[in-house]
């Protein structure tokens, strides 16, 4: 490995340098060099407290674990538009990612009944938008006025969408803070500035007015 990105305690970008180098900076501040992201060009590596990432990590496991899967219901009409439909997509991939179950629901009303063919169109085009999220329970049906589908998530797509998260967030640039403006400093300054011009400005009209005298005089 010739060189490596890193990422400091602070999520500030370091730079690319070698590993050496890496090692040298987390040791300085007393730490450890861990690799994040090894698939990236260069590998990533974040300075942190191995230690304590590795108890956050075990705690986010258990809570996890300890999570009792629920069914939660998404439901829209035969004529959702599009920005409603990634919406209600955004929500079921967070359920998904959470280890929920997704009860996808198309709603009839009125003479839509006549059309239920659009609402499996529907429900078909959120499974595909969905893609290998998530895996069917339970195939479209209808209850009175309701056709409604059940998916639940695929563990192994579910693992690598939160790997790809976490690289993303660690090769994700950390933007710059705003400098902190000391306002009061600020008027002080343009006061002073204006002070500044005045007595130019004045001592420019003073000594126009002295060469016009001298100029009388001779």
């Amino acid at each position: 490995m010739r060189e490596v990105r890193v990422i400091g305690a602070n999520s500030e970008q370091l730079g690319v340098m070698s590993p050496e180098d890496a090692l040298a900076k987390a040791r300085e501040a007393g730490l450890d060099l861990v690799e994040v992201a090894a698939n990236s060009r260069p590998p990533v590596c974040r300075i942190m407290d191995y230690g304590r990432y590795k108890y956050e990590q075990k705690k986010k496991k258990s809570s996890k674990q300890s999570h009792a899967a629920s069914l939660k219901e998404i439901k829209m009409r035969p004529g959702t538009d599009m920005h409603d439909l990634e919406f209600k997509l955004n929500n079921a991939r967070k359920f998904l990612m959470e280890g929920d179950k997704v009860k996808l629901t198309v709603m009839f009303r009125g003479r839509e009944m006549v059309h239920i063919n659009r609402g499996r169109e529907k429900l078909q085009q959120v499974r595909e938008m969905i893609g290998d999220l998530a895996k069917m329970e339970n195939p479209p049906r209808m209850e009175g006025r309701f056709m409604s589908m059940i998916l639940v998530a695929d563990r192994e797509a579910v693992a690598e969408a939160r790997r790809l998260d976490t690289q993303e967030a660690a090769e994700a640039p950390v933007e710059a803070e705003e400098p902190v403006v000391d306002k009061k400093a600020a008027r002080r300054a343009a006061k002073q500035r204006r002070a500044d011009e005045a007595q130019a400005s004045k001592l420019h009209a003073d000594e126009a007015g002295g060469a016009d005298a001298e100029a009388e005089g001779a």
